[in-house]
This record gives C-alpha cells, sequence and structure tokens, in this order.
C-alpha cells in the first residue's frame, strides 16, 4: 500500500464528513432565491483550497454564479493539468419522494444520500482530497495544477465559453481532466473519450385565427394538429433513419478499433430490454445499440401539445399545434448546421392549409479525443490499480456542452475520469454517490497524476 492509500484510509471519516459539509449548501444555480447560497458554497470551496496549500485562489466573476479559480505551480518542468468540476446542483422537486431530505447528507448502505452527491459535489471532492493525500504525505504534486470549479453546469455553463476566452493564458494547461460522467457499473470502470452535442428547436403549426367548431368548419380546413403530426413524420422512417436532407453528411463514422473495443464490452442489450419494459428495442438500422447510443446522432421529439387537453371530448378543430425537438450529434456535425437544415425541410414539407415557424433553442458541439491518446490510455491503467480491471473505453450518450469549448478554446485533450453510477437518480429524488467508488476514486486519481508525466512522455 503507497502512503498516499494509507493517508486515505486513515482519514476517511473526515474526508466524509467534509463532503457532507459541502452537499449541505443548497446551491441550485437555475432558482433565483438559492443565488446567496450558490454563492456561499463558492466561497466554502475557495476555503477549502487555500487550507490545502493552493494559491492565487478566487472567485472569477460572470454575469451569473462565480468560478472558483486555484493553482499550485510548483513542478517545473512537469505537465500542467486543469481540473473542471461543477458546485451547482439541480432543484429538489418533488420532495416528498425523497427519503431524507436533499441538503442534509445521510449514509445508507455505504452510499452517501444528497442533492450534489453523484452530480457533481462528490466528484469533485474527490479532487480536493487526492490532492490533499499526495501533499500531506510528500510535500509535494507530482504535476502542476490549476482547478475551474463552476456554478452554472446545470443550466448550461452559459458564461463560462466567454470566461474562457478572456482567460485562455491563465486556464492554460496540457491535459484538462473531468469528473462529471458514470462508469459501466460498480465494477466495471470506464474511461468517456467523446461526448455527443445537442441542438433543440420548436416547431409551430398555425391555423386559423382560433379554434374552430368541427360541425361548421371540419372537412374544409386545416387542422393544426393533424398538420403538425404529417410534418414530424416525415422527419425520420420506420426504421429510424432521420430524413432531413444533408443531417449525416457530416457524420464521422466509428473506426475498426473502435467498433472492436465496444464489441469487447460484450454489452447485455437483451437486459436493457427488459429493465426498461419495452417488447423491443429500436434504433437506426444497422448499428448496435452502443453504437446508436454513444456514436449515432438522434432526432427526438420530446413532447408535442395542440388542441383540447382536458377530460371528456370537445369538438374542435385545433388551431395551432406545437412540437419539441432535440437532436444528439456527433463529430463532425455543426448543432447551427442541424439547426438550418430542419427548418429548410420543415419549410419544404408544410402541409397545406397552415403556417409554420422554428424557434432555436440550446446548441452544443460534440466532442471526442482519440482513445489512443496517452492522456487517456493511462488513466485506464490508473483505474486498474484500484479497480483490479482495466477501464474500458467509452463514449457517452449525453453531452457536456462545455467539453467542446475546453477543447476549441484551450486546445488541449480532455480526459474524463467518472465515478459515478448510472443508477444513482443524479437529477432525480434520493440521488446517493457510492462511498466504494468514493474511496476507489481517489486512489485511482492519486495514481493517475504520479504517473501522467511519465505517460505523456511515453516513458
Amino acid at each position: 500500500m503507497t502512503e498516499f492509500e494509507k493517508y486515505l484510509s486513515e482519514h476517511r471519516n473526515e474526508h466524509i464528513e467534509t463532503l457532507q459539509k459541502f452537499l449541505r449548501f443548497q446551491s441550485i444555480s437555475t432558482l433565483p432565491e438559492h443565488r446567496d447560497d450558490v454563492r456561499k458554497c463558492a466561497e466554502f470551496l475557495a476555503d477549502e483550497l487555500r487550507q490545502l496549500g493552493f494559491e492565487h485562489v478566487e472567485l472569477m466573476t460572470t454575469p451569473g454564479h462565480p468560478v472558483v479559480y486555484a493553482d499550485w505551480m510548483h513542478a517545473p518542468g512537469k505537465p500542467t493539468v486543469l481540473v473542471y468540476g461543477h458546485y451547482d446542483v439541480q432543484p429538489v422537486d418533488p420532495l416528498e419522494l425523497w427519503d431524507t431530505p436533499p441538503f442534509e447528507p445521510t449514509v445508507r448502505n455505504n452510499q452517501i444520500y444528497a442533492r450534489g452527491s453523484s452530480d457533481d459535489k462528490g466528484q469533485v471532492w474527490m479532487h480536493l482530497k487526492a490532492f490533499e493525500a499526495l501533499l500531506k504525505t510528500t510535500g509535494t504534486l507530482p504535476v502542476n495544477v490549476k482547478f475551474c470549479i463552476e456554478g452554472e453546469e446545470e443550466i448550461g455553463s452559459r458564461h463560462l465559453p466567454a470566461l474562457l476566452e478572456q482567460n485562455a493564458d491563465k486556464l492554460a494547461a496540457d491535459v484538462i481532466v473531468i469528473s462529471d460522467t458514470t462508469m459501466l457499473g460498480s465494477d466495471r470502470p470506464s474511461v468517456c473519450y467523446g461526448l455527443r452535442g445537442l441542438t433543440s428547436l420548436q416547431i409551430d403549426v398555425k391555423g386559423a385565427n382560433s379554434d374552430l367548431h368541427s360541425g361548421l368548419y371540419g372537412g374544409g380546413v386545416q387542422n393544426a394538429v393533424h398538420a403538425l403530426v404529417q410534418l414530424l413524420n416525415s422527419l425520420r422512417d420506420e426504421n429510424g433513419k432521420i430524413l432531413v436532407e444533408g443531417f449525416y453528411d457530416d457524420v464521422q463514422p466509428l473506426t475498426e478499433d473502435e467498433k472492436k473495443a465496444y464489441q469487447a464490452l460484450s454489452f447485455d442489450e437483451e437486459q436493457v430490454r427488459k429493465d426498461l419494459g419495452v417488447p423491443e428495442l429500436f434504433g437506426e438500422a444497422g448499428y448496435s445499440y452502443l453504437e446508436r447510443v454513444w456514436a449515432r446522432p438522434t432526432l427526438e421529439i420530446n413532447g408535442i401539445y395542440g388542441g383540447f387537453q382536458g377530460e371528456g371530448t370537445k369538438t374542435v378543430i385545433p388551431n395551432e399545434a406545437h412540437a419539441k425537438i432535440t437532436c444528439r450529434l456527433v463529430p463532425d456535425q455543426d448543432p447551427v448546421k442541424i439547426q438550418d437544415l430542419i427548418e429548410q425541410h420543415v419549410q419544404k414539407h408544410r402541409p397545406p392549409g397552415v403556417t409554420v415557424s422554428v424557434q432555436r433553442f440550446d446548441a452544443g458541439r460534440p466532442y471526442v479525443t482519440p482513445f489512443h491518446h496517452p492522456a487517456i490510455q493511462w488513466a485506464s491503467k490508473a483505474y486498474e490499480k484500484a479497480y483490479g480491471v482495466s477501464a474500458a473505453f467509452t463514449r457517452m450518450g449525453g453531452s457536456i456542452g462545455v467539453v467542446e469549448a475546453f477543447d476549441r478554446i484551450l486546445k488541449a485533450p480532455v480526459v474524463l475520469m467518472g465515478f459515478a453510477l448510472s443508477d444513482e437518480n443524479f437529477h432525480a429524488p434520493n440521488e446517493h454517490f457510492s462511498l466504494d467508488n468514493f474511496d476507489k476514486g481517489m486512489r485511482v486519481l492519486c495514481h493517475y497524476w504520479v504517473g501522467l508525466d511519465a505517460a505523456l512522455r511515453g516513458q
């Protein structure tokens, strides 16, 4: 057992107690009434970094919530790493579904229950305590370190890209490490090397100037809901292929190495089907389940509404109907270009008797780091030192919009070393985090920092 592993074991209770303090802050970034709570949480984090020996600690101001910055730059000739995370959390509704209060952290069955425990305070805290273990046992760090912990990830990191642009030199690093992703399972660690992007829109269909009596006008005037259904049906075929012209033009195909790596996971699609309670899985023909959810783009209807919604019937012809759509995107798709293509498709396929408009919302680019990069490969080996098995290389179907901004602005590889599990209820009641992964994860991070310089040098 290494000295840092002994330290982590001996100080485990203390680390969990201080994590509980961190989790008690109601740092809900989307609710204005919690603005002071968000700032107090940032101040708590900054104080902890100072106590650990980090320097130049500050709350970097944005038009929204602050970003916590700190550094330790006393390893000449060694790589500089930027650790990113977030201290803001999701709202807790519905409160009545929580078994224990969301901001009163509770340990049960070696799980810590609280809002933010898994996403992302627990994983942020692991980084602080891993560096603490190294500093306390060696008096130094094997790499130069910068922290960038934001308070707006749960509301789209809306101000972080501008802050990165304005502080690119200050935040410059050789490697960026983020722990805000999941593992394949409790005993199946994984390194995520790619994220899908996102674009979202709303289609609005307008017919007559008001709802109409179906007896007086039925058969002579277009029904906005029917028109919307017809329009939505033109977007995708019965096999899941997206029919928007040009939609797939920029899709970067999987390499043979990636396909083999996915096959080697022996992923149980049948278990997914059973867990979800569906008669069969569905997706774009010609691709495995993992390929479809990690590396292929999607177009999904997230909501559709129009016409009478109450009990019973109301004999009207609705004059308007609406649909909300999101697309998950893969390299090298441009979210704005995809919005353009969908809008062109919508206008081209407009049913007669209605007008159609499109509202555009969030857009984020996809991201991928070649998994042969030494910073990625070393991450897998670092997991092996704590878990006994090397990490699989995966992509993630979701999006972390700021990752692409880090890549584009700071031009450094992003290594996604997550320790959460997909069933830990992040964004839902009874969010929790495995303390087993908390313990092992800190060991993984220490091993990663200790060996990173040699790995980047190819030694």
